[in-house]
């Protein structure tokens, strides 16, 4: 069977940089963490950030990753994203669901770098590293293709 990575936050960890998580009710996930086809990693807290911890964001036009202050988070989150990918190669993963919008995690959305609120397309840090390496990334929010994808014959 298939393991399938998952961000932490999705599966009620509060581990966002906010102390929250961002819990995802869908059928399709109870079965995958029934079936324990779910493996959950937080590649923010596994680089060493707390939580709660500042809100970072990727500035435009550089590989930087900062908060509000201009305080540079960017070795932090590229350690993480090296983990994550250490977490997939070790159990096989080749599917990642990560969370939208993360400076982390987004897969095709992430914010802008202005601490505004406005998104633009673009991956996070993690997310990045995992599709040069050949692994799946999907959002929370494609989990009917994710599921389509695994039923296929041969996949």
């Amino acid at each position: 069977m298939e393991k399938i990575l998952i961000s932490a936050c999705l599966l009620r960890q509060k581990v966002r940089y906010n102390g929250r998580d961002l819990p995802q009710s869908s059928p399709i996930l109870e079965c995958w963490e029934k079936e324990g086809r779910l493996v959950s990693f937080c590649p923010e807290v596994e680089a060493g950030l707390p939580t709660p911890r500042a809100c970072v964001e990727i500035i435009p036009g550089t590989e930087r990753l900062e908060d509000e202050t201009g305080k540079d988070y960017s070795d932090a989150f590229q350690r993480g994203a090296r983990l994550c990918l250490e977490l997939c190669r070790r159990y096989g993963i080749k599917t990642a669901i990560l969370a939208e919008n993360s400076p982390s995690c987004g897969s095709t959305m992430v914010y802008d770098g202005s601490f505004t609120g406005r998104k633009i397309p673009g991956q996070g840090v993690t997310a990045a590293l995992l599709a040069s390496e050949g692994i799946r990334v999907y959002s929370q929010h494609k989990l009917d293709k994710i599921s389509a994808r695994l039923d296929e014959p041969g996949k």
